[in-house]
């Protein structure tokens, strides 16, 4: 019985193995349609009894605008570039100012961000930050940094049904991400932490503070998605 058991689990754990790292391969080439978020909310609105909305538009990398990838390294994760999925540093920090009682915060990546919002669902449990981190490994070394970069600001949410860097700036701003200032990319950058309460335009004091500080961390952001293959040449 217990062989039985144990034979099952393996074999399911091999399928888990091979379907992830397939879904992970297939979302190197083609765009990400949806993700587990845009579901949950979807199903918030309608419990608040609210009308279901959602905007998302993909955009390719070239057609968002250098601004836009500057301003989220800056504010979210600015070894991106060079770390391999995780900012062990970052999180150390997150650890030591939780611990104390202080406002939560996160030491997530970029490309941790982007591992659970295209495959798993939102919370803080052990299960689901184990496989954060076996899908953030997975992504780093299946896809590109630039890959990376493209569907995190093509998936995240960035107002209320708002999801991605296109239908953001056209929601904050009238226009398209490729269009975008850095002082516009810097307001979306900065609501980012909780595009829900906070607005990129007629945005409060804190918000205008946070722009400031991330259009002056932006001028040291140097974006070379080829730097580290030049490195290992």
């Amino acid at each position: 019985m217990l062989r039985k058991i144990f034979r099952f689990l393996f074999k399911l754990f091999l399928w888990f193995i091979a379907l992830s790292v397939f879904s992970v391969l297939l979302l190197r080439f083609v765009p990400v349609p949806c993700t587990p978020l845009m579901v949950i909310r979807a199903f918030e609105q309608k419990a608040d009894g609210e009308e279901m909305h959602s905007s998302h538009d993909w955009v390719s990398i070239d057609e968002i605008s250098v601004h836009m990838q500057k301003a989220v390294i800056a504010s979210e994760d600015d070894t991106f570039l060079t770390h391999n999925g995780f900012n062990f540093k970052a999180m150390q920090k997150a650890y030591e100012s939780n611990k104390k009682g202080k406002k939560l915060k996160g030491g997530s990546t970029i490309s941790q961000q982007t591992a659970k919002n295209v495959f798993l669902w939102q919370g803080r449990s052990y299960v689901r930050k184990g496989l954060e981190a076996y899908f953030t490994m997975l992504i780093e070394l299946l896809w590109s940094k630039e890959r990376i970069m493209e569907v995190y600001l093509n998936s995240i949410e960035m107002g209320d049904g708002v999801y991605g860097v296109q239908a953001a700036a056209q929601h904050w701003y009238h226009k398209d991400a490729k269009d975008l200032t850095a002082y516009e990319a810097a307001g979306i950058a900065a609501i980012l932490p909780n595009p829900l309460k906070y607005r990129a335009t007629n945005s409060s004091g804190y918000i205008n503070r946070r722009k400031g500080k991330i259009v002056r961390l932006m001028r040291y952001v140097q974006l070379d998605y080829n730097a580290e293959a030049k490195d290992e040449k």
